[in-house]
This record gives C-alpha cells, structure tokens and sequence, in this order.
C-alpha cells in the first residue's frame, strides 16, 4: 500500500528562527536514511502533536464529533459526513505515514548507533521512548477505526498488509508499554533538545507512559476487568501524572510554520468556520462554569450563545472562541494531570484501583486542576484558580455527592467540559458513557459516530484485508463499536 511505503521526507519544522533542537534542516534535503535519528523522532513528535492538535475539517473533526464546537457555514462535518474530504484517510495517513514511519525509521538508525560512541543505557532510553510514542499512535489508531494493520504495518516489503484485531492490538501495545518502561534508565539521556515534549527527562516519561497506562486500564475496564484492575494498579504504583507541571505539553511558537495547528486554522486562514457549538454553551451556561470566560469570547452582550449544532449558524449572531484559540504559542496536549485524575476517579468506581469511596478526592483534584490548566481565577479580585474551582464544587450541580444522577454522569460530564480543546478524548469519554447528552444534527438526523469509517481508497488499494476487516467490524459503518465500546 503506498501510505505504508511512502518514505517520507523528514518534517523540516523549521525556520531559520526556531528552536526545536536537531529539526533546523531543509526538509527537501533531509530524507529518510540521510537525517539522524534524533530529527527524525522531533519530526514524527510534532506531527503526532500536529495531528490530535489540528481543527482542521480535512484532517481532524473531533472537536466537531464532540460537540464542543460546530461550524458556520459549511457543515458537511456536523452532520458526520466522511466522504467529502475523506477525513479518515487523512487520519490514517498522517499517523502512519508521518508518524509511525518516523519512528521506526529513527529506531532502525538508532539500533545501527556505535555502542563506543553512544553509552548503551542512552540507546535504550531513546528506544524506549520512540516505543511509549508508538504506542499511543496505535492506541489512538485502534480507538478511531477498531481493527487496523499493526503486525505488518510498517513492513515495507508488504503492500498489503493486514488488519488485526482491536482487542489484541491493545494486549500487544499493553505488552510494549512495560517493556519501553523497563527500558528505561533514569538519570541517563536521552533525545535531549530533540525531545520537544520533556527534553530529555525520562522520568518524566516514565510518568507519562503510566498515565497512559491507567488511560488504557479504563479503556478495557468493561470488557477485561480483571487486566485493568492489574494495570490500573501497576500504573499508580509506577507513578502517573501528580500536577499540571507533568503535562505532555508540545510547546508551540509563534513563528510559522511551528504555530499551534489550531491558530493556522483560526487566524492565519482568516476564516470564521468554527464557534462553540450550542451542546458546550448550554451546559456550561447552567452551571455558570467560570471556564467560560477562557473558552468564549465575551463578543456579544449578556450570556453566551453557542451555535446550533449542524446547523448553519452565521460568526457574527454567535458567541466566539476565546482568545486562547488564537494564540499561535498554545501548547498542543497529549496526556495532562486533570485528565489523569479523572481516569483515577473512573477507576475508583470501576473498582481497578482503590474503592468507590476514593473516586471523589480525585475527582474535586480533577475539576482544580482543570481551572489551574485553564487558569480560570479572577482577574478582577485576583482570586486564584484554585480557589474559584472549590466555589465551583459546592455548587450541587457539581458537587461529587449531590445531585441525582450516577458516576457516570458526573464524571463524564466534566471530564468532556475540560477536554474542550482535545476532541478526540472528548470524544471518546462520551463513547464509554454516553453522557453528556448531545444533539442530533437537523440535516443528518445521525447519532454521534461510535469509530471513523476506514480511508476511502482501501478498498481499492488493500481489498481483501479491507473486507476481512469490515466484517470483523460488523461493517464498515460509523455506527460500528470499538471493541471496549460496549453498552
């Protein structure tokens, strides 16, 4: 298949001005088999940072798929619709062409490195990173289509590669996960300045493929209790995510083209396709959520008004995205301590690791880490984030212990509300627990798709293995479920 042999230039970030490290080279010069290792490990970071950061409607629609925001004029996304711009075959292509063929190029390179030159325990920290990388590459390739190619994906001796199935994809990467984590010699380095997510710091990324571990755990937690619980249990004893300043945090600039994707989208384009939608508003709105005044733009007098979702709905009759949006520095998110809190919280009521009675410490630490990532304080009497976030949870609507509604509910919803800016995760929280309630789309009539539709030229291109897989999947539909996507 040519998005699997396709050998990609190495992404040339990179103005005479930047500063990521080894990636200042001419991506017309610096090919596969000619750029170090290192570039080509900053090339693919980037671009997995790149591609879950993007708004783009051809190349990611989750932040439309979860609601958060809905578009102005054209909404062939808000009614779901996947053949127009083939969104899924861009999806494919810049994971595994752009990112997972990077990776295994730098790994290969960095297996041929001279042990004399090159202490061996830096060589395996390296390995072991590209490894952590791969892995959440693949998670989320498995939790966007389901069964994917993972045994010969990267083989490009094979033009046909296979698709294996979801569930053991994810027991192969669980397995990958440890072994990159036992790798892993602290104190030793690593990529150095070519880590453009910690620096170098592998014990930061050893906290990183914990969280990511405990994300994985609550994952399968429905289907595979009793592997969860062990995960969930190893990860916390590992060590995950314990403050905002552990984040897998890309750091953008303001030179382009190393700009946050969403600024591209937003300002540099000059259009005005994207506003909240409605759905994020109107819950946000009855809770009187102070996070608002980070994600909207005070554009209209009184309330916020979101957009009809899948609907046209003019810029100018709506409420706006905030200013964040339109800051090309904003750092693009990969895993942050909120989120893993969460997860904590979930895995507390789904009995992986502690008891029920756990879940709402983690829970109020989630929503307070949520407004110091956001830096939801005050401005005006200068009350810091922390402080409005503890109002927020005495409000009964928030509060873990009030209120009628289930575990499910309340967690789900207020993970979805600080995932604002990361659709996919956003997404996914409302695939594990149906909450919160989102509108149907006037045009569509469609529920919220439960998985991407495979890229639109595999039929064409890998045939036999797209049909084998299809059929797995109970078909190649959007209404078709991930396996840890059960009701």
């Amino acid at each position: 298949m040519k998005k699997y042999l396709f050998l990609l230039t190495a992404v040339g970030l990179m103005s005479s001005c930047s500063d990521f490290g080894d990636m200042n080279i001419d991506p017309k010069e610096a090919k596969i088999g000619e750029a170090p290792p290192e570039t080509l490990f900053a090339a693919a970071t980037k671009q997995l940072s790149d591609q879950m950061t993007s708004t783009s409607v051809n190349r990611n629609i989750f932040r439309l798929f979860a609601q958060h925001w809905t578009e102005t004029t054209y909404t062939d996304e808000t009614n779901y619709n996947l053949i127009t711009r083939d969104q899924p075959g861009t999806h494919w292509n810049e994971l595994y062409r752009d990112v997972l063929r990077d990776f295994d190029e730098s790994r290969r390179l960095i297996n041929l490195t001279d042990t004399q030159l090159t202490p061996p325990a830096v060589i395996d920290n390296q390995l072991a990173i590209i490894s952590i990388l791969e892995v959440f590459t693949y998670h989320v390739l498995v939790d966007s289509y389901g069964n994917v190619p993972f045994s010969e994906a990267i083989d490009i001796n094979n033009v046909l590669p296979k698709y294996d199935d979801d569930e053991d994809i994810y027991m192969a990467i669980i397995d990958d996960l440890d072994n990159a984590m036992s790798m892993i010699t602290v104190g030793e380095p690593s990529f150095g300045s070519s880590d453009l997510i910690y620096g170098g710091d592998v014990s930061s990324w050893i906290k990183f493929a914990n969280s990511l571990k405990l994300r994985l755990a609550v994952r399968i937690a429905k289907v595979n209790p009793s592997k969860a619980a062990t995960m969930a249990t190893e990860a916390v004893a590992g060590g995950v995510f314990t403050s905002n300043a552990d984040n897998a945090s890309f750091q953008y600039l303001s030179a382009d083209p190393n700009t946050n994707p969403v600024w591209v989208d937003l300002v540099q384009s000059g259009r005005q396709d994207f506003i909240p939608a409605n759905t994020n508003v109107d819950i946000m709105n009855a809770l009187e959520d102070p996070r608002r005044r980070i994600y909207y733009d005070q554009n209209l007098e009184g309330d916020y008004v979101g957009g009809i979702y899948g609907s046209n709905s003019p810029y100018r009759d709506y409420t706006h995205l905030g200013s964040i949006f339109h800051q090309p520095e904003t750092p693009g998110i990969l895993i942050d301590y909120p989120e893993v809190e969460f997860l904590l919280a979930e895995a507390a009521e789904l009995n992986l690791v502690g008891t029920p009675a756990d879940a709402e410490a983690h829970y109020n630490n989630a929503i307070i880490g949520s407004f110091v990532f956001w830096d939801a304080g005050d401005p005006e009497t200068e009350t810091p984030p922390s402080v409005i976030a503890l109002d927020y949870l005495s409000k009964p609507e928030v509060a873990y212990a009030t209120a009628a509604t289930t575990w499910q509910e309340k967690i789900a919803v207020q993970k979805w509300i600080h995932l604002f800016n990361r659709g996919f995760e956003a997404w996914t929280t409302y695939r594990l627990y149906g909450f919160p309630e989102m509108n149907v789309p006037e045009i569509s009539g469609e529920p919220v798709p439960r998985r991407y539709t495979y890229p639109l030229d595999e039929p064409s291109v890998n045939g036999a293995n797209y049909s084998a897989a299809s059929e797995a999947m109970g078909g190649d539909t959007k209404a078709s479920r991930i396996f840890w996507d059960v009701e």
